[in-house]
């Protein structure tokens, strides 16, 4: 016999349903905690409440039929781990490499993806960042319509294919980061209204009413999904979360939800012997985010940086819109200021939001924001789904990699970036529910039309040939240019690795010099300067200020002169050292 629990606190009846027979269950104690407990046998079940039909545990450790389908509990200890053990890796200093599972590959699958991995430590970098892998409707989607947020997706390989890819990157060194969802679940499968309060009208987000974390009954909830989080640093060993939009996580207690979280993601690194960390993506531009609770801020190891990924895409494309605008108005100071103030909008005023926006980040710590030139999100968000490479030249991709790679920051790289992947990644879903499914397609359509796309040119998001067309293709890394590209991405992480002043977070440090009339840019690491000429016609003469050294990496041509100065041919990157 099993024991299943359940939290339903406005419910009169509880049943637990095991292979189509009921069993009753019992409210835990005085009755007032909302729990109910009940002795079943092992098998397939779900919860019925007040006589309705069985519906999926909300802490489901596995939902073999999909998200609407009855749940099936997961023995963890019983999954083979190498013998090999795995003593974790801090995230400062560290390359991250973003993935999705299901286009990573042609199969989708962990599987697939874990014999893909000596790429990537053949390419250099310390962690692949997973985004979601919660069940979601059918089979492919971006993975932020997740629901059950202890499972995993089945077409992806379930609990034990993540099991196996975790443990497949450790043995090849690589650290592993899961992508989270905690401030909404997707429209379909999202039973926890039916179960109690995890839902509140006293804020609302985006997606509609917020997750209950500061209304009544909102200590249980805010304790389910903490549940969540540990679970998969316990049970899978992945090595850190990044936590999505975090600004939507509506809270007026004075425990923040991230930083209980923090805490006890804290005490479970203590535990472990593991070093364990949280990245936040936030749009609020606000240095306590990650600050140390000692210093009043919620302890976050690190948060996504989009004011450097602004102003580096309205360097390299000159595209002006929305977001862009202020960026675009003067994109070199603009570069110039996120590689040494950290964040642009730092108290400035946003014409996008028709208001100042944020604070100033501390100097000493660049290595708490990350830094990147394309990720899931600045690619799929656009109508097409196109990357960089679609418009740019060779050229101007080695120069955003240069950039990223030699920043203060922690730099990520997006799956198929390092070698200018010709694939777009566009927005793709599988809804099983017909009226859904029309009402996404329809909605990504009107959202484009405002922008002055034709409803035709806007990719349908169910349709097989999007997900099939966002697959990488990986036999092109073998052809020119890719094979150039992806060497110099290898060879810039080589040098990051090489010599710890490229590694150095210390914004203030950080020196850039530019001139946008003559479309360079020269970046001070320390002896290092990374030296960009993004002219398209003639060579371009940038003075260094101190005598031309040695050349480290060089994309393009370049050529010193006497006077320790560089020529730049167009649309070239070197790193050089100086004397």
């Amino acid at each position: 016999m099993t024991t299943y629990r359940v939290w339903a606190p406005e419910a009169d009846m509880v049943e637990v349903e095991v292979d189509g027979r009921p069993h009753p269950m019992a409210r835990e104690g005085d009755g007032s905690s909302g729990w109910w407990r009940g002795e079943a046998p092992d098998g397939d079940y779900g919860f019925r409440l007040d006589g309705g039909r069985a519906l999926p545990d909300p802490r489901s450790p596995r939902q073999p039929d999909g998200p609407d389908g009855l749940s099936r509990a997961v023995d963890h200890a019983a999954f083979r781990w190498s013998d090999t053990p795995w003593r974790g890796r801090p995230l400062p200093g560290s390359v991250l490499y973003e993935l999705h599972v299901g286009t990573f590959t042609p199969a989708g699958t962990f599987e697939a993806a874990a014999e893909r991995l000596d790429h990537l430590v053949d390419l250099g970098v310390d962690f692949v960042e997973l985004m979601p892998v919660c069940p979601f409707p059918g089979r492919y989607g971006w993975g932020y319509d997740g629901v059950s947020p202890w499972a995993v997706h089945e077409p992806y390989g379930g609990p034990d294919g993540l099991k196996r890819f975790v443990d497949a990157a450790h043995r090849k060194g690589l650290g592993v980061v899961l992508d989270v969802v905690h401030n909404h679940l997707g429209p379909s499968g999202n039973y926890l209204p039916v179960y109690g309060p995890y839902f509140t009208d006293r804020h609302h987000t985006p997606w509609g009413s917020a997750v209950n974390l500061d209304a009544p009954g909102s200590d249980e909830v805010r304790g389910y999904l903490i549940g969540s989080a540990l679970a998969w640093l316990r049970d899978y060993r992945i090595d850190g979360l990044r936590l999505d939009a975090v600004h939507a996580l509506a809270d007026d207690r004075a425990l923040h939800f991230l930083e209980e979280l923090a805490v006890e993601v804290e005490k479970l690194a203590e535990a472990t012997g593991r070093p364990l960390f949280l990245v936040a993506e936030s749009d609020l531009n606000d240095p306590r985010t990650t600050a140390p609770r000692q210093a009043g801020g919620l302890g976050l190891t690190a948060q996504w940086n989009d004011d450097f990924h602004h102003a580096l895409h309205t360097l390299l494309t000159g595209e002006s819109g929305g977001y862009y605008a202020d960026f675009a108005a003067d994109p070199y100071a603009a570069c110039a200021k996120t590689l040494t103030r950290g964040f642009f909008h730092d108290g400035s005023r946003s014409s996008f939001r028709g208001r100042s926006h944020g604070r100033p980040f501390p100097a000493a710590y660049g290595h708490r924001l990350l830094g990147y030139a394309q990720t899931h999100d600045q690619i799929g968000n656009r109508a097409a789904g196109d990357r960089l490479s679609a418009t740019l030249s060779p050229g101007r991709l080695a120069a955003a990699a240069a950039l990223v790679l030699t920043s203060p920051f922690t730099p990520m790289l997006f799956m198929g970036e390092e070698w200018g992947a010709s694939t777009p990644w566009q927005y793709f879903t599988d809804h099983t529910d017909p009226a859904l499914a029309e009402a996404v397609r329809q909605g990504r359509r009107r959202e484009f039309a405002a922008h002055g796309w034709q409803p035709e040119d806007v990719p349908d998001p169910q349709a097989r040939a999007t997900v099939l067309g966002s697959t990488l293709t990986w036999a092109e890394r073998a052809r020119e240019p890719h094979a150039g590209l992806l060497d110099w991405h290898r060879r810039l992480i080589r040098l990051r690795r090489t010599h710890p002043e490229l590694t150095d977070p210390d914004l203030g440090a950080v020196r850039v010099d530019h001139d946008a009339a003559g479309q360079w840019l020269v970046v001070h690491r320390g002896p290092f300067r990374v030296v960009v000429h993004l002219g398209t016609e003639a060579p371009r003469r940038i003075a260094l200020d101190r005598p031309y050294g040695q050349t480290l990496a060089l994309y393009g041509d370049c050529w010193p002169e006497s006077d320790g100065s560089l020529h730049l041919a167009a649309e070239s990157t070197a790193v050089v050292r100086v004397d």
